[in-house]
């Protein structure tokens, strides 16, 4: 048993194909003739060396002789370990009233006589790559996956409001996949330029400045030289900024002004720099709840809401979880050149938890699964690594999956306070936010029949 190519290593899976024949050169050819329109092909010349792929994760397209050295083809439908299987065809140089009746009562999409011609070979892979598309739910240029109602949603929207030079916000929970929405805005878009994504949150404030609109020589201590910041390091192309609500006040006011005036000044400098740059931010908030919190202005939030679209969490996508989890195992076979598989049941276990980390929890679950699995066949088990706490004491709070980030900041803000003997200052200055932002949320606790000092 060998295969007839290496692992594939394209981020997008193939079509994979098994050709099952003692007929060297006619499987050879047909790999060959299948390679050329995208396909992976493995090749078998008998029944016990095609048992030998049952470690593959699925075969879309099964090309199955009927006379083999070690039996009939027909008999491999009968394994129990064979691996998932899309398209079965019988290709056969014998024909007989026999075999085509056995063939009737398989699984057996297609019954075709040697020698095949291209246009006839052709057709087959075309109409078992069809289910493909379908089974991954790659959908257009965008990259993303997902067949879902609400990923077919989305990922109109981004068709529709890529080529523009509209700027586009993206909200939704973390994990959710904002960063390769961006980027699917910016491939889709055209832009010649170079796609730059920089996290808001992750940047001191008193650098942000300088790395976004660059310094001149000078302009701090450290500053030994010109720095051209991510807006001019993005000419042409997109800026992604993430975590826009997490960016100073002050610093909003100038990224509005850069916005609307098309041009920069360096930190310490006096020259205006012509810019030519899309924008794409994002936030894990609500944004109505961050322009009600002063964590995001509202100009600056109408400014970048061109295009406002939300990205669904993954509890919401039905089946598009087992969709990415197999495109995250196709891409971890081609990586370490393996075979692995999902054990039976896996659609069942990965539908029946709520993925609170979204895609990113489901990435690192098929990531150690795939890493740990003794075997071929690999066990997802959600949620198996999370954080364990003692019970709460006065100065801690602990959270449960399933809690509403309402009630997580509730109760952060209420036994933070309680810490503070309800010094709002003190408070505010803990959490990282502002005063106003404290007051505005025990006003609404008040709202809603909480008692707060």
């Amino acid at each position: 048993m060998s295969s007839d190519t290496a692992p594939i290593a394209a981020a997008q899976p193939s079509p994979t194909l098994l050709i099952v024949d003692d007929d060297r050169d006619f499987a050879r050819s047909a790999a060959d003739f299948a390679r050329s329109h995208g396909y992976q092909p493995y090749l078998a010349h008998s029944l016990e060396q095609s048992r030998g792929f049952a470690q593959l994760p699925v075969v879309d397209l099964l090309l199955l002789d009927l006379d083999l050295p070690d039996g009939n083809g027909i008999d491999l439908l009968d394994d129990q370990d064979l691996p998932e299987l899309g398209h079965v065809a019988i290709v056969t140089g014998h024909p007989s009233v026999e075999t085509a009746a056995r063939a009737v009562a398989k699984p057996i999409a297609d019954y075709l006589v040697k020698p095949l011609s291209p246009e006839q070979f052709k057709g087959l892979l075309e109409r078992a790559a069809q289910p493909v598309h379908a089974r991954l739910g790659e959908i257009g240029r965008s990259g993303m996956i997902g067949d879902s109602p609400a990923m077919r949603r989305l990922i109109a929207q981004l068709e529709q409001a890529a080529p523009s030079n509209a700027s586009v916000l993206l909200s939704g929970e973390s994990g959710t996949g904002k960063e390769l929405a961006a980027r699917a805005v910016h491939r889709l878009s055209g832009r010649a330029g170079p796609f730059v994504a920089v996290n808001c949150g992750a940047i001191a404030p008193d650098l942000l400045a300088s790395h976004l609109f660059g310094h001149e020589r000078g302009s701090f201590t450290g500053a030994s030289s010109r720095h051209c910041g991510y807006f001019e390091q993005a000419a042409g192309g997109t800026l992604f900024l993430d975590e826009i609500a997490e960016m100073p006040a002050a610093l909003q006011v100038y990224l509005l002004r850069v916005l609307e005036a098309g041009s920069l000044t360096r930190v310490g400098g006096t020259e205006e720099v012509a810019i030519d740059v899309r924008v794409v931010a994002a936030t894990n908030r609500d944004p109505l709840r961050a322009l009600a919190d002063g964590a995001l202005r509202e100009d600056l939030y109408y400014r970048l809401a061109d295009f406002h679209l939300e990205l669904p969490p993954l509890r919401s996508r039905g089946d598009d979880a087992m969709l990415i989890a197999r495109s995250i195992l196709h891409e971890l076979n081609a990586r370490y050149g393996t075979h692995k598989r999902f054990a039976a049941g896996i659609e069942a276990t990965i539908a029946a938890h709520r993925w609170p980390g979204n895609v990113r929890e489901l990435r690192s679950a098929v990531q150690r699964a795939f890493l740990t699995a003794a075997g071929a066949q690999i066990r997802i088990a959600p949620g198996a690594r999370k954080p364990v706490s003692a019970a709460a004491g006065p100065d801690q709070v602990n959270f449960s999956v399933g809690m509403t980030y309402a009630q997580i900041e509730q109760e952060m803000l209420l036994r933070t306070l309680a810490h503070f003997d309800n010094d709002r200052t003190r408070a505010a200055r803990a959490l990282g936010v502002s005063v106003r932002t404290i007051h505005n949320q025990i006003a609404r606790l008040r709202e809603s029949g909480h008692e707060v000092d």
